[in-house]
């Protein structure tokens, strides 16, 4: 229950100090940090997948479809 009352003084100050206006820009600043950070753990999770995905078995090993491709240049 502090802890309530601790959030609503701390709203309240922020809005006294800076003003509603103010307020609301810091409350979707944290908005959009938090789903840029939502962004951002999925494209790590695809990253992953995609390294999974683009491995070529060849010559009896698993090689990156990056190694398999500067190997044949050779």
């Amino acid at each position: 229950m502090i802890a309530l009352y601790l959030c609503v003084a701390i709203i309240v100050l922020m809005i006294a100090y800076a003003g509603v206006e103010a307020t609301l820009r810091v409350f979707a600043y944290i908005d959009i940090m938090l789903r840029w950070q939502w962004v951002r753990l999925r494209m790590y999770f695809m990253k992953k997948r995609l390294e999974k995905d683009l491995m070529v078995y060849k010559n009896g090993e698993w090689k990156s479809f990056n190694e398999v491709k500067t190997n044949d240049r050779k």
